[in-house]
């Protein structure tokens, strides 16, 4: 629809253009041409000059037109966002301070007018003084007025927190899968940006060379497909700035810029993007986080049911793993490879790889002094760490 107008509207001011152009050369031709017995010695002839001035006025018209045109309806969108994040009670202390301010310029135009020469320009300047202190004054007293507001509105209602921020993508987090079962889970509200420059980076991914690469790349675009066409998605692709976006700059650093450009927070699981863009005031969603939150709490002494995959590092140890990846270190384990067995927990151990639990088999007790030593050996050896992460 805003195509629409903004060609009917182009089209307008072309054809105005042309018709003045037509005119004036008219005029020119049968008047002051004629009037001086003056020609120019380019000159391609009265009917000819009268088509050619007419087509160029026109062609200008309408490109001045259709950059006006787009400058006046960004200039309009952004005040209609800016409109919109004005809380209700604000906008009603507003139009109640205009007809205060108008009410108090009637009352003072009659006096202002009996003043001669002046008292119109009085006028319009008084109402426009008046008219600012009326909605300074209702805005300052939002309180004491609130009987014409309304009730009061909560906080959370009425301030943009995080959760209605627009939601931008980076590559990352799409190739990775994770954020469309987050989204139709609820989890993510508010409109999701995939920036055009993070599908032209998805798009050469896909059509790379590398076959893990353009693996990746296609899963990419088929997860961003179906977060489309779930009901009630608001996912959609974003290529109209308001901020300066350089082409030159990496796709990390262009999110960063949007995000600023937009209110909006990053939804990433890279590391060093988080990183940055919190430095910059960014807020960030990080995937890994909320994985890691979202992973059950087990206490020492509780039981769970696993399946034991393979050997541990030290003797007679087995290792399994639950659903969300989280390492289960079996104590008399190594005998029971890829049996299920229900596990005692002794002991939780946050690591820099993440997070393993110890336990023992229930029908084998566990000697305190040797799962100890054991799990010491775990703490105190940084090796051991890094063999023992998720694979």
């Amino acid at each position: 629809m805003a195509r629409l107008i903004g060609l009917l509207f182009s089209l307008t001011v072309a054809g105005l253009s042309g018709w003045i152009a037509w005119a004036w050369s008219v005029l020119y031709v049968e008047y002051i041409r004629g009037a001086e017995d003056f020609s120019p010695v380019f000159y391609l002839g009265d009917g000819a000059s009268k088509i050619v001035l007419t087509i160029l006025c026109s062609a200008l018209g309408f490109t001045l037109a259709s950059l006006v045109y787009r400058q006046a309806l960004d200039l309009f969108r952004d005040f209609m966002l800016d409109l919109r994040r004005i809380p209700p009670r604000d906008k009603i202390a507003v139009i109640l301070g205009v007809f205060v301010g108008l009410g108090l310029t009637a009352l003072l135009g009659t006096l202002l007018f009996r003043i001669p020469n002046l008292g119109p320009p009085l006028v319009a300047l008084v109402g426009i003084a008046c008219v600012y202190l009326g909605v300074v004054i209702t805005l300052s007293m939002k309180e004491e007025v609130s009987f014409f507001l309304g009730p009061k509105e909560s906080e959370d209602a009425t301030a943009p927190g995080p959760l209605l921020r627009p939601k931008l993508l980076d590559t990352n987090v799409i190739i990775d899968g994770r954020i469309a079962d987050i989204t139709r889970a609820g989890f993510i509200e508010g409109p999701v940006y995939i920036p055009d420059f993070v599908l032209e980076e998805l798009h050469l991914i896909a059509d790379s060379s590398d076959s893990l690469k353009r693996n990746r790349g296609r899963r990419g675009l088929d997860i961003l497909r179906q977060m489309q066409e779930r009901p009630g998605s608001h996912v959609r692709v974003y290529d109209r700035y308001r901020a300066s976006i350089r082409s030159g700059d990496p796709v990390d650093a262009k999110l960063v810029q949007l995000a600023k450009g937009v209110d909006g927070a990053i939804v990433t699981n890279d590391f060093n993007l988080n990183k940055v863009a919190q430095l910059q005031g960014v807020p960030v969603l990080n995937v890994n986080e909320l994985a890691n939150a979202v992973k059950p709490v087990v206490l020492p002494g509780e039981e769970m049911t696993v399946t034991i995959v393979r050997e541990g590092k030290e003797p007679d140890q087995g290792v399994a793993y639950l659903d969300d990846g989280t390492m289960v270190v079996v104590e008399h384990g190594r005998d029971r490879i890829g049996a299920t067995v229900t596990v005692v927990v002794t002991s939780v151990l946050q690591t820099v790889a993440g997070k393993m639990i110890f336990g023992h088999p229930g029908d084998v007790p566990e000697r305190p002094q040797e799962h100890s030593n054991r799990r010491s050996r775990h703490n105190s050896s940084g090796g051991s760490r890094r063999k023992t992460s998720h694979p």
